[in-house]
């Protein structure tokens, strides 16, 4: 591999311990979306920002060919496409998972599809491992976000829209394992669930960065995370705990 080549997929970009992402730099990149609009305007938002748009495709069975065929750092990809404009992208995005591992995936939807983004969610625990994020399409127009949420997916992150997380604590079970968490180890816990890193929070929160750090701690001793797991690997399953409670 060349000097400042981008590493292959399976190897995600280098993160530090507290989550917060090293600029990934220029990256390889697959859209998947079948309105027209959206995805040239996708194309151009990254080809300006430095990126390469290696294929952009409009049905499932295109996107994981080109996912397959090309390996991109990251697919950007709708929820919804045909035939049924139901979960083709969602469907298509669990396939590649299975034969790309570890491929990042950003997936965009018009609406909050909570079934949709549990199963997702599943994907990025486990050995498979590799980027998640759900972002509501409205989130694209908020340029620098987006950017921003797509870079932390590439470095092997979990982003999700706040929309997202709001509408699954909706449906919180009566048995919540999150019951032994305070209010503010929820709190941290949520903005953990964003992609925030420690320092991120604390500024969101307007405590200490060390405050965020003993709340990190107890919530991972809480939720019974294996202490011999990254700490990176823990945020994981600590948000993946959070979102299906």
């Amino acid at each position: 591999m060349n000097p400042g080549d981008p590493p292959p997929p399976g190897r995600p970009w280098p993160a530090t311990e507290d989550g917060d992402v090293v600029d990934t730099g220029p990256m390889r990149v697959v859209i998947a979306d079948d309105a027209v609009l959206l995805r040239e305007g996708l194309i151009r938002l990254l080809t300006e920002s430095g990126h390469e748009v290696v294929a952009a495709v409009g049905d499932g069975d295109a996107l994981v060919e080109a996912v397959v065929t090309h390996r991109p750092d990251i697919s950007v990809v709708d929820v919804r496409m045909p035939p049924s404009h139901t979960d083709e992208g969602l469907r298509a995005a669990v396939e590649i998972r299975r034969r790309v591992p570890r491929t990042p995936i950003l997936v965009l939807s018009q609406y909050v599809e909570v079934s949709y983004a549990d199963d997702l969610l599943a994907t990025a625990g486990g050995a498979g491992g590799g980027g998640i994020g759900y972002l509501l399409k409205d989130r694209v127009a908020a340029i620098d976000e987006f950017l921003d949420a797509l870079n932390r997916v590439a470095a092997g992150g979990t982003v999700l829209d706040p929309e997202v997380i709001g509408q699954l604590l909706v449906r919180r079970r009566r048995d919540d394992p999150l019951g032994t968490l305070t209010p503010r180890e929820r709190e941290v816990l949520a903005l953990m669930a964003e992609g925030r890193s420690n320092t991120a929070i604390a500024r969101a929160l307007v405590v200490s960065d060390g405050a965020v750090e003993k709340h990190v701690r107890n919530i991972f001793t809480k939720l019974d995370l294996p202490p011999d797991a990254t700490t990176h690997h823990r945020r994981v399953l600590a948000v993946l705990t959070h979102l299906r409670a």
